[in-house]
């Protein structure tokens, strides 16, 4: 039996990636990697008690050549008494309508295209051909382009996938194995001269990077591997730890995550890195390779800065921005306000921008105290009518209680409201521009210290805009 058959048998028993009665299906190129493992779960097909099918996708990229690996594969499945579903797609088309690159929209592509063909076999597994070399070089590419958390790991040898799960049962084999198992047997597999282009990275790692490790340690794939599980099998466990703790720091919407910052300050640092991943995955839909650790490293150079506000751009037009306690992330525009003016007379009521509205009376005060949400005017101290504006550069106001006048922008900030709220929070001022009222943060000067019972006064009231569930009144924040 050839080191690859034990290795293989061994490897599969260990992490239980066959059960009986499993629909396996075998994504094969052509290559040696595909070809053996094809080859090789046909032949124990009856010890494991499975069904094998294959699939080929050819992306049409390399012309006529990527044609005859299509035919070679069907051929190579009917010596096999093997049902192969095969497919072209023109990715070179495809691209024009992708922002992923050529790799990254073929590789959509053949996953939709895996996903279709479980589908129609009722498959429940799809099995890989990648080996311990290519292992290698995964991990050390992504450590080289900064890739963290469980990215670090590589290739899983197995993940959730449609409805079922990938597998990869020949990470345990060197490439020299799978080559001698092809010579054995006298499989003739195809070969991809791209393969040995120096051009391309993973290339550069193979043909130079992994022969100099292998000639330090032989077995170099095998801690490799290892590496992998324990990274992931640590991953998984603080990745359990943080989602617990995230769900008690964030509020999660549509296209947008709100996050508190003081809870999200409080958690260990390892966690925090891990809920800033879980937020980016869920808004990117779990692509997690738009993402790299510079965008995370800014992110945290936000949420730990000690200006209270702030933004940064991430990729896709997702944007992070801080406001006091407040972290958000959304693929929402900001929207820009226009600048409003209203008129308000006795006994009217207007609905402002922001979602509230404001009301005015004329009448006698019978409350035996001023709610939050109201300001009390006497008539003979305001110039009718009242105007609800929002802000404007240089605008202060007569603070009850204060000494002299302040600074409207000094009051934003020393009541941390957010930047995005300021600019349609409701001024109240009257006919001779003096600021009457800053609704639920700050009274002017021209309230009255106290209602005198039987005077008559303007009563304004602040509350929500009107719902199917009537008024919503005395809220002190929107």
């Amino acid at each position: 039996m050839l080191p690859f058959e034990v290795k293989v048998k061994r490897f599969i028993r260990k992490h239980d990636l066959i059960k009986r009665n499993d629909r396996l299906l075998v994504a094969v190129s052509g290559g040696p990697d595909s070809l053996a493992l094809l080859h090789y779960l046909v032949k124990k097909r009856e010890d494991y008690g499975i069904e094998v099918i294959a699939a080929h996708l050819d992306h049409m990229i390399r012309g006529e050549e990527s044609y005859q690996d299509l035919l070679f594969v069907e051929t190579f499945c009917k010596q096999l008494q093997v049902n192969c579903i095969s497919k072209r797609i023109p990715i070179l088309e495809k691209l024009k309508d992708s922002s992923l690159g050529i790799e990254g929209t073929a590789r959509d592509y053949r996953y939709s295209f895996l996903k279709e063909v479980m589908e129609e076999t009722n498959a429940n597994r799809v099995a890989f051909g990648h080996h311990g070399d290519d292992q290698i070089e995964t991990v050390l590419m992504r450590l080289t382009r900064g890739t963290s958390e469980k990215g670090r790991a590589g290739i899983p040898l197995r993940r959730p996938f449609f409805q079922g799960e990938i597998i990869r049962p020949l990470l345990c084999l060197e490439k020299r194995e799978i080559e001698e198992y092809c010579h054995f047997y006298r499989l003739q597999p195809r070969i991809d001269e791209s393969n040995f282009s120096l051009e391309y990275t993973r290339n550069r790692f193979r043909s130079i990077v992994v022969p100099f490790l292998k000639e330090e340690n032989p077995h170099a794939h095998d801690h490799f591997q290892r590496f992998s599980e324990e990274l992931l099998e640590d991953e998984a466990f603080l990745q359990g730890l943080t989602e617990t703790a995230v769900k008690e720091v964030i509020k999660k919407e549509t296209d947008k995550v709100i996050m508190e910052l003081s809870k999200f300050e409080n958690m260990p640092l390892p966690l925090q890195r891990r809920g800033i991943h879980l937020i980016l995955n869920y808004l990117y839909n779990e692509s997690s390779s738009y993402i790299n650790s510079e965008h995370t490293d800014a992110i945290f150079r936000l949420i730990s800065s000690s200006h209270p506000s702030g933004e940064i751009d991430l990729p896709l037009g997702l944007k992070v921005y801080k406001t006091y306690n407040k972290c958000v992330f959304t693929f929402k525009p900001k929207k820009i306000v226009d600048t409003y003016e209203f008129e308000l007379r006795e006994n009217m009521e207007v609905n402002l921008p922001n979602g509230y509205r404001m009301k005015l009376e004329k009448k006698e005060f019978s409350y035996s105290f001023t709610k939050q949400n109201m300001l009390l005017l006497h008539v003979k101290d305001v110039h009718m009518p009242l105007i609800i504006r929002n802000r404007k550069p240089g605008d202060r106001m007569k603070v009850k209680g204060l000494n002299g006048s302040k600074k409207v922008k000094d009051i934003f900030i020393d009541e941390k409201i957010p930047k995005h709220e300021r600019d349609t929070w409701p001024i109240v001022v009257d006919q001779t521009g003096n600021i009457l009222w800053l609704p639920n943060l700050k009274r002017s000067i021209y309230e009255p210290a106290e209602a005198i019972p039987s005077e008559t006064y303007y009563i304004l009231e602040y509350c929500k805009q009107t719902s199917s569930r009537g008024q919503l009144r005395n809220e002190s924040r929107y």
